[in-house]
């Protein structure tokens, strides 16, 4: 279990690692050429796009480097449960731009940071 653990966690930050660098360094216009799905950029200004972005960034890195490190493993699953929260808001915002299909898509991503909580929560970090 701990093995499929840290699988789940270093491609969930990887990928949140990617999103939350692209939109901080990227203008609008790129970021919403970047696929069809990132039209839900034109809901939110700069300043919260960077934000969003910078928020992306430090989720991954906590999910990671506590745990790695040692040092103060706990935060590991606190990152979990931070990210969780945080596709919810982004499921609230495909749910009000009537975007179900990505919203399903977010629900599973929420889903990962919920086991990915839990996990590192139950067992013992070796």
């Amino acid at each position: 279990m701990n093995t499929t653990l840290w699988i789940i966690t270093i491609v969930a930050a990887a990928a949140y690692a990617a999103g939350g660098t692209s939109l901080l360094l990227a203008s609008r216009e790129k970021y919403r050429s970047m696929g069809k799905t990132q039209y839900w950029v034109d809901d939110f200004g700069d300043g919260h796009l960077k934000a969003i972005g910078a928020i992306k960034l430090v989720g991954a890195i906590g999910l990671i480097l506590p745990v790695a490190s040692g040092i103060a493993p706990v935060l590991t699953p606190v990152a979990a449960c931070g990210l969780a929260l945080f596709m919810a808001g982004a499921a609230t915002t495909r749910f009000r731009r009537s975007e179900w299909l990505y919203m399903a898509g977010d629900i599973v991503y929420l889903g990962v940071f919920v086991f990915l909580a839990w996990g590192w929560f139950t067992l013992p970090v070796t």
